[in-house]
């Protein structure tokens, strides 16, 4: 299966209306399966609370839901979690939590992530062919 694992940033550049953002990325999830991460889920429910979104706006990111497969936790994502956050915290390396599950679920199904924010992902040493991080003008 060729797939791909889309970091929070990605899918909403993706599935939101008239977000330009998208069009760096609209190339390399051509084609794929299309993933995205439990935690993703859990960061737009976060954001929809926050921002108080209505019944219309709730309903659409359901239905851009279903245009893609969430990665759900198990044991060896779980376990993956694990052993990043120790290899890291041993090294001194400091990354968000949300961030290294999105990573423990591309490299337990081992899947590319495409994300705009290589920043967040690379320290994440041993993922380099793994994980592939972003810039804006550098989707990959």
């Amino acid at each position: 299966m060729d797939a791909v694992l889309l970091d929070t940033d990605v899918f909403s550049y993706l599935t939101r209306n008239g977000d330009t953002r998208g069009d760096a990325y609209r190339p390399h999830v051509r084609g794929k399966t299309v993933s995205i991460s439990f935690i993703t889920v859990g960061e737009i429910y976060f954001g929809a609370e926050k921002r108080k979104w209505g019944s219309r706006t709730l309903s659409s990111f359901l239905e851009r839901l279903k245009a893609v497969v969430v990665v759900p936790s198990d044991h060896e994502v779980c376990r993956e979690f694990g052993r990043l956050k120790a290899r890291l915290q041993e090294a001194g390396i400091v990354v968000a939590d949300n961030d290294l599950w999105i990573a423990a679920c591309a490299l337990r199904h081992s899947v590319p992530l495409i994300s705009n924010n290589r920043k967040h992902f690379e320290k994440i040493s041993g993922t380099r062919g793994d994980l592939a991080g972003s810039q804006e003008k550098d989707p990959f």
